[in-house]
């Protein structure tokens, strides 16, 4: 008898339990008539998992259109564990963006939180937040001021592109005085340059510099673990993550301490510039800032130059035209002389391909922001606590703003440069 009492209250305690879970996923909608028309799938998943599906970049997706397409440019949904409106009109997504900390606020997923630490520019809000905002700019100013920037960059490129000579030839390749052809993950090849660059500027660590690769090491396996299932179990991509940063955590401290007992010797890199701020920063936030300086750069800046190349690899014509370009600003300057910024600035046809590639490549396709209080936006109502996501994507490939949307056309932005 005990036993089956002791049955039916599990069962109760499950069968509330369950209650309760589907009442708190449904009651934001009793709550909110007024917020954006939308759907909020399953409990507890939500429609997370057809959100992040897969899809190219140059495209919206299936979840996008179809949403789109029964609900409007602006819609509801249920995503990473919230009410959620999403925002494919660029009017709204411009006004979240332009109400940063007095309408709408930063609001990462909490399990971002643990792999990228408490003090992270992504994670820390209000006055933290402006304050390393703040920092991160003064790093853009002094790295752009450096005599020796734009020269290091290119050291760097040719050290990269001269490594693959070290590459095994293609498989049934010919081989000739050369060594035959040999094959280069370009991607990968992109993501070393873009790393060995943050890292000179950041660390003032050279490329065949050990704990440089020790770093990137550990960096890689942080990466891997920063969009996979947030499931803290030893051998897990995320698990592995959180141990990767603890790495570079102890890595960057050791180089803090290194730089400070070597006195006032200056490498003239952003390390410098984070020691001098001694009062206005912990180290746990100097270790934070280095590694959003790491983030930032890497991964969009790789994935740049990877989508150029890619989409120049569609288009012989746009490939010729950069080429004439480069050739003429090269023509000019002396066997070893390195580009200057102005020459940089005369690469206009260059400019284009990067915008266009920025367009159709969508490397960052939304943010995360969450509602301050209840916000009315034209007819649409954003309820006070709801996740708010900016979809860039869906603005670059509009095609009311963008002809031929899909199509990568680096011209469209001769007529963009006419009209300003």
């Amino acid at each position: 008898m005990m036993a089956g009492e002791l049955a039916l209250a599990a069962l109760a305690i499950l069968l509330a339990s369950l209650l309760g879970l589907v009442l708190s996923h449904f009651l934001p909608l009793l709550l909110n008539p007024k917020a954006p028309r939308g759907s909020f799938g399953w409990p507890l998943l939500g429609e997370t998992l057809r959100f992040l599906t897969p899809h190219a970049s140059n495209t919206l997706g299936g979840f996008l259109e179809d949403h789109c397409s029964r609900y409007g440019r602006v819609f509801k949904s249920h995503l990473f564990c919230t009410p959620t409106v999403v925002s494919c009109d660029p009017d709204l997504n411009h006004f979240i963006l332009q109400n940063e900390e007095r309408l709408f606020q930063c609001s990462y997923p909490r399990p971002i939180h643990g792999i990228l630490g408490k003090s992270s520019m992504l994670v820390v809000l209000g006055e933290d937040h402006k304050r390393l905002r703040n920092l991160a700019l003064a790093l853009v100013t002094s790295t752009r001021l450096k005599p020796s920037y734009l020269s290091d960059i290119e050291k760097i490129a040719l050290h990269v592109v001269g490594s693959w000579r070290h590459h095994q030839p293609a498989a049934g390749a010919k081989e000739d005085g050369g060594g035959g052809v040999r094959v280069v993950a370009f991607c990968e090849e992109a993501r070393k340059f873009a790393f060995s660059v943050i890292v000179k500027q950041v660390l003032g660590l050279s490329p065949e510099e050990p704990v440089t690769a020790r770093i990137l090491e550990d960096f890689l396996a942080f990466m891997k673990g920063l969009i996979s299932f947030p499931l803290y179990i030893p051998g897990t991509p995320y698990a592995k993550a959180v141990q990767a940063r603890e790495r570079i955590s102890s890595t960057v401290k050791g180089i803090i301490e290194e730089r400070r007992s070597a006195g006032p010797c200056k490498k003239g890199d952003f390390l410098d510039v984070l020691l001098s701020s001694s009062n206005e920063l912990s180290d746990e936030e100097k270790v934070s800032f280095v590694l959003d300086s790491l983030l930032g750069g890497y991964e969009t800046t790789s994935l740049l130059i990877s989508m150029v190349v890619y989409f120049l690899g569609q288009s012989a014509e746009d490939l010729d035209l950069v080429k004439m370009e480069h050739d003429s600003i090269r023509s000019n300057k002396g066997k070893e002389e390195c580009l200057t910024s102005e020459d940089y600035k005369k690469m206009e046809y260059t400019q284009h391909v990067i915008n266009e590639a920025l367009r159709c490549g969508n490397i960052v396709k939304f943010v995360h922001r969450k509602a301050l209080k209840d916000v009315r936006y034209k007819e649409y109502l954003i309820p006070s606590g709801w996740k708010v996501l900016p979809v860039f994507s869906a603005v670059h490939l509009n095609p009311l703003l963008h002809g031929s949307a899909q199509h990568f056309q680096p011209r469209r932005w001769e007529m963009e440069n006419r009209w300003r």
